[in-house]
C-alpha cells in the first residue's frame, strides 16, 4: 500500500528529467499544474494527505474533474439515508465549483474543486463511521473500539482503491452489511410505502376464494377494491410474505396479518436499527470476522471481499450471545470444557447421586477456578450440596471426540467466557433457528475457519491437552445481532429472539 500511496509523489518528481527527453501530454503538463496549486492551497489535516503524494490531484482527470466526483455529490444528495444531513457537505456547491473548474480548465479552479471534494468526501466518510449512541457494544480491545479517523488516512485509503470511483459508489470504507441494508431500505420503501395503513381484521384467517375480509386486505396492499381473494390479491399477499421474512404461502394468516398491521414506519425504523448495528462493523479492506446472532451466522472478510460465511449456534434467549467486539488472538487445540456451574448443579450432580462415575463420563472436579487447581477425588465431593446449590463446584470435561468444544476453540479473552468453537452437535447446525447455547458461539466449520485464521492447517502437536496457539496477526471478531438481514432482492425480517429491537 505505501507503494500505491507514493507513486504519484515520485511520479511528479520524475517528471522534469522526462520533459527533457520528449514533449510531456497536455494532460500530464495541466495535472502538474493543478498540483502546483495544491500545493500552494491545501492546508490543515488536507495538507497532511496531499504532501506525501507531492500534492497529486485525487479527483481530476484528464484536465476535468472525474466521475467519481458525481457518485461523491450523489452519495451527498442521498446522506439522509444514513441519518446524516445533506446540506452539511455542500453538495450544490460542489456541483457548481466542479462544472465552473470544467468549463474553464483553469489549474486555479481545479486544484479547488479537488480539496473541496477531499475535504467532503473525509468529513462524509468519517461521519456515516461514527458510532450512534442508540446501539451499546462492548469493546475488549483498544484496537476495536471506534475512534474519529483522520482525513488523510479515509483520503489515502480510497486512493489505493482498485478503482476509486467503485469504491465511492460502493461506499466501499463501509460494511457489505451496511451498504447492503441501505439499498434494501430504499428498495423497500419503493415496494411498499405509501401503501393506505388501513388495519386488517386478526380475528379471522384469510385464504384464496374467501370474501370476508378480503376488502382490506386488498385496499391495504395497494390493489383495486373489490371482495375476492384473487390471484392478483395472492400474488401481492406472496410477495409481502417474501419482503417480510414469513412462509410465502399466500394466506393471510396471523403472522401476516400482523406484519400488516404494524405498518410501513416499523419496518423502516427496523431497517435504520440495523443499519446502526451494521454501521459498527469495519469495511471489508479489513481483515475480520462477524457473527449475527439473530441469523445464527458467521461471516469473514479481507481485502475487500467476503471470503467466506458459516452457520452458527448462539446463545439462548436466556444466555444470550452479547454485542461485543476483540480480537482473536490465539487458538485452543484439544481443549477443555468448562462446564458452566448452573449445568453442574442441574444436569451433572444429579447423575452422579445417580451412581455415575466422573472418570467414566470423563469429567474432572477442580478445588477452584485458577489456572493451577487440584484436581479432586469424586467420592470427596459433597454431590448433594452442589445439587441443591449450596457448593458451586468447578467441572471440565476432558478432550476428545466428544468434548464439547470440538477439537478447536478460538479465544478473544474476555470475563463472559464467550468465544468460537468447535462442535460436535452437528443436529442443531441444521435447524432454521440455532440459538441453543449458552452464549458460546459454535461453529458449523471450525477447521475451514481455522485454515482462513493461520493460512494452513491446524493440527495439534500431540495429544496433550489444551494446546495453545498464537495467531500470526491478531484478526477482529464482532458479535452483532441482525434482526434485518439483506439479501440479495430485499431484506428479510428475523424473530428478535433476544428482544432487543423495541421498535
Amino acid at each position: 500500500m505505501l507503494h500505491g500511496i507514493l507513486l504519484p509523489a515520485l511520479a511528479l518528481a520524475a517528471w522534469p528529467a522526462q520533459a527533457a527527453a520528449q514533449p510531456a501530454p497536455a494532460a500530464d503538463v495541466q495535472r502538474t499544474s493543478v498540483a502546483a496549486e495544491i500545493r500552494s492551497s491545501a492546508g490543515g489535516k488536507l495538507r497532511d494527505f496531499y504532501a506525501p503524494r507531492g500534492y497529486w490531484p485525487l479527483w481530476i482527470e484528464r484536465g476535468r474533474v472525474g466521475p467519481q466526483a458525481d457518485a461523491l455529490i450523489a452519495l451527498i444528495e442521498g446522506a439522509d439515508a444514513d441519518g446524516l444531513k445533506p446540506k452539511d457537505y455542500g453538495a450544490r456547491e460542489l456541483k457548481a465549483l466542479a462544472k465552473d473548474a470544467d468549463a474553464s480548465g483553469d489549474p486555479r479552479l481545479l486544484a479547488r474543486a479537488d480539496i473541496a471534494l477531499s475535504r467532503a468526501f473525509a468529513a462524509l466518510a468519517g461521519d456515516m463511521r461514527k458510532p450512534s449512541r442508540k446501539v451499546k457494544v462492548r469493546y475488549l480491545d483498544p484496537e476495536v473500539e471506534p475512534k474519529d479517523e483522520e482525513p488523510k488516512e479515509i483520503l489515502r485509503a480510497a486512493a489505493v482503491a482498485p478503482s476509486f470511483v467503485d469504491y465511492v459508489r460502493s461506499i466501499g470504507w463501509m460494511s457489505p452489511i451496511y451498504v447492503k441494508l441501505r439499498e434494501a431500505r430504499a428498495d423497500f420503501a419503493q415496494r411498499w410505502g405509501g401503501l393506505p395503513q388501513v388495519p386488517v381484521p386478526a380475528d379471522v384467517k384469510l385464504r384464496p376464494g374467501m370474501k370476508a375480509g378480503a376488502a382490506a386486505l386488498r385496499r391495504r396492499l395497494g390493489l383495486a377494491s373489490g371482495t375476492a381473494y384473487d390471484k392478483a390479491l395472492v400474488a401481492r399477499v406472496k410477495a409481502f410474505q417474501g419482503d417480510h421474512g414469513l412462509k410465502p404461502d399466500g394466506v393471510a394468516g396471523a403472522a401476516t396479518i400482523a406484519a400488516l398491521n404494524r405498518g410501513d414506519d416499523h419496518y423502516d425504523r427496523l431497517i435504520a436499527l440495523n443499519m446502526e448495528r451494521a454501521r459498527l462493523l469495519p469495511g471489508p479492506q479489513v481483515r475480520h470476522v462477524v457473527v449475527d446472532a439473530a441469523s445464527a451466522r458467521l461471516w469473514y472478510f479481507s481485502k475487500g471481499a467476503q471470503d467466506g460465511t458459516m452457520k452458527v449456534v448462539v446463545g439462548a434467549k436466556e444466555s444470550q450471545t452479547p454485542m461485543m467486539a476483540g480480537m482473536v488472538r490465539y487458538a485452543t487445540l484439544n481443549p477443555y470444557w468448562n462446564v458452566p456451574s448452573d449445568l453442574v448443579e442441574r444436569k451433572l450432580a444429579p447423575r452422579m447421586l445417580n451412581g455415575a462415575s466422573l472418570t467414566k463420563l470423563r469429567y474432572e472436579a477442580l478445588s477452584d477456578w485458577s489456572a493451577n487447581a487440584r484436581k479432586l477425588d469424586p467420592a470427596a465431593v459433597d454431590w448433594r450440596a452442589v445439587a441443591d446449590g449450596r457448593t458451586e463446584l468447578r467441572v471440565r470435561q476432558l478432550p476428545g471426540g466428544d468434548n464439547a468444544m470440538g477439537k478447536v476453540k478460538f479465544m478473544f479473552p474476555n470475563d463472559l467466557g464467550i468465544y468460537l468453537h468447535d462442535t460436535p452437535s452437528r443436529d442443531l447446525l441444521a435447524k432454521p433457528a440455532r440459538q441453543f447455547s449458552n452464549g458460546c458461539v459454535r461453529l458449523e466449520d471450525a477447521q475451514r475457519l481455522g485454515r482462513w485464521f493461520f493460512g494452513k492447517p491446524l493440527k495439534p502437536a500431540s495429544d496433550k491437552p489444551e494446546q495453545h496457539v498464537p495467531l500470526p496477526q491478531p484478526v477482529p471478531v464482532y458479535l452483532t445481532y441482525l434482526t434485518a438481514v439483506p439479501l440479495e432482492d430485499g431484506v428479510r425480517f428475523l424473530p428478535d429472539v433476544y428482544g432487543r429491537d423495541g421498535v
